[in-house]
């Protein structure tokens, strides 16, 4: 890729010639916009990139082949020339019964996979009556109470057939067994289920908040997962390792890499000192990026963010296996980059982020509805939303070549400026004990709120222009027409939870949950005692109530 000696020389006296003879002529009629240009992330921009940019870049080191190590081009061989990504939109919201109908209607209309939102009750380990739950029943996602909601959720669905991807983390390892429960009432092989649960609690503690327990046990709730599915589960991905939810938090896009990736460095970590094989469950781990506004520094942060992991995995934790390498990922386009004013803009800000998720070679992705600045998503907005997706992979031809951007100077320029820029951070994080201490410290969290406060700042001079918020505003009538959950939802939530309890073996269901407070005080898995309390009606707020005895409730001591 770089220039030869002689070639570099000839570049370099032809790049003074046109700044000399055509630039600065240019710059005296018409000067730039901006005295220095940044990417969103704060990243240098110059103005023109050339060969010398590069000349560093080793093509078959750095850049190589797509499904060869290391994986800059992306993690399969033909990408999406054999099959377009996995297109799963996310969903849920009020009753089981009313998400299911959304999850049918969206697999009706071509969708591939399903991806389920919960409420905060269900996020946090709190049944819909528990005086915590008041007011939040169904609101930011669907309310989850024992696995009979879990059937209903997936009534008429079966389960070998599709993939779910269930973003829950502090009760992941309930939730899990459940659908597992779920399909074994189903008729299906646990071994033939595929999806994701996201299980990524170290995130919650540093840019989210729905944790439930303390760091210790919530790890062990993880590699318990990873040592289940290992041997149950094995073509479940076992963790979706969450940079969203940083980037949503305010971090840049060299932040979101670093941070993601250092507590996947702490889950491997982890799982290894658990005694598991590298090669037996990283093959399984899945990653969760956003794709921001910033269209060209996004497609430099996957491929980037693809080439890092694999030389963590193959030279930090020395797996041999090359899918232990291989960086998977599910996107969703940024939700904080959605505005409730001109929300019909937002369409056009998903496709950008949707296109900029697919060059950069993402496994699957979910496309924000342009309502959602305002509300959950109307079915005609989520609709939208997926033909979206079905658009870009139908008739854009972005399919049709693999990594149609490699190559380019300044995104080889930036891919490599992100990465080494995230390789410091984790450096310093090493620093620091690791992920888990560099929360407990405050360092991530400090590091995502100063770099929100600094973009708000820039919003706020103008400096960001936002389309709609701080230019070209104009006056609007209030919308209309928004999703809004029926507040006898919670008391139809409610009666069921109250028939559940009246109509189940309650002895059976207490004994159960003994078990389970014993296995928690163990080194045994808990979550095959998990199987078999929600099989026998066992509530997801018992369980975890049983939990917090064990493990504690975790209350963060840090001051930023």
């Amino acid at each position: 890729m770089p220039c030869d000696r002689t070639g570099s020389r000839r570049l370099s006296s032809a790049r003074r010639q046109w700044e000399d003879e055509v630039l600065n002529k240019a710059l005296r009629r018409f000067s730039e916009s901006r005295e220095q240009f940044r990417t969103i992330s704060d990243l240098p921009v110059d103005r023109l990139y050339d060969p010398t940019h590069v000349e560093q870049v080793d093509y078959v080191d750095d850049i190589g082949f797509p499904g060869q190590y290391p994986f800059t081009r992306g993690v399969q061989p033909t990408m999406y020339r054999g099959r377009p990504w996995t297109m799963r939109q996310y969903a849920g919201f009020a009753s089981a019964e009313e998400s299911n109908q959304r999850y049918r209607y969206l697999l009706s209309q071509g969708q591939t996979g399903l991806s389920v939102a919960f409420d905060l009750p269900t996020q946090v380990g709190y049944d819909s009556d528990h005086p915590m739950a008041q007011g939040e029943v169904g609101r930011v996602g669907v309310a989850i109470d024992s696995v009979d909601d879990v059937s209903v959720l997936f009534n008429e669905i079966p389960l070998d057939k599709v993939t779910t991807s269930m973003t829950i983390n502090a009760p992941a390892a309930v939730l899990l067994a459940m659908y597992v429960a779920v399909a074994e009432k189903q008729g299906v092989d646990p071994a033939k289920l595929g999806g994701t649960i996201q299980n990524d609690i170290l995130k919650e503690y540093a840019a989210r908040g729905t944790y439930i327990f303390p760091p210790h046990p919530s790890m062990r709730l993880v590699t318990d997962v990873f040592a289940y599915c290992s041997e149950n589960l094995p073509l479940w991905n076992t963790i979706s390792i969450s940079g969203y939810h940083i980037r949503e938090a305010g971090s840049t896009a060299v932040q979101e890499v670093a941070f993601t990736l250092a507590n996947g460095i702490a889950y491997v970590q982890a799982a290894m000192e658990r005694g598991l094989d590298v090669d037996r469950f990283a093959p399984r781990l899945s990653f969760f990026f956003n794709s921001h506004i910033d269209f060209l520094e996004e497609v430099a942060k996957f491929r980037a963010a693809r080439r890092l992991w694999a030389r963590i995995m193959r030279e930090r934790f020395k797996a041999k296996n090359p899918r232990s390498w291989m960086l998977r990922f599910h996107t969703q386009t940024a939700g904080s980059s959605l505005t409730a004013q001109q929300a019909d803009n937002n369409v056009v800000r998903v496709a950008y982020q949707a296109l900029a998720a697919v060059l950069g070679g993402t496994q699957s992705l979910h496309t924000n509805s342009r309502d959602e600045a305002l509300a959950l998503p109307t079915e005609a907005s989520a609709r939208l939303a997926l033909r979206t997706q079905q658009v870009l992979a139908h008739e854009t031809g972005v399919t049709h070549t693999i990594d149609p951007l490699g190559g380019s100077y300044y995104i080889e320029r930036l891919t490599t400026d992100i990465e080494e820029a995230a390789l410091a951070y984790i450096e310093r994080i090493d620093g620091l004990g690791g992920a888990p201490q560099a929360i407990e410290k405050g360092f991530i969290q400090r590091e995502i709120q100063e770099s929100a406060y600094r973009y708000q700042q820039k919003v706020e001079r103008e400096e960001e222009k936002v389309v709609g918020v701080n230019c070209l505003v104009t006056e609007e009538e209030p919308p209309t027409d928004l999703l809004r959950v029926d507040p006898k939802m919670t008391a139809r939530q409610h009666a069921r939870l109250e028939q559940l309890r009246k109509a189940r073996d309650n002895d059976a269901v207490m004994r159960c949950l003994e078990s389970v407070s014993a296995a928690a005080q163990s080194e045994d898995n808990l979550i095959p005692y998990m199987v078999d309390a929600v099989t026998v009606g066992a509530t997801l707020g018992e369980i975890c109530g049983v939990l917090r005895e064990v493990f504690g409730e975790y209350q963060s001591q840090v001051t930023l």
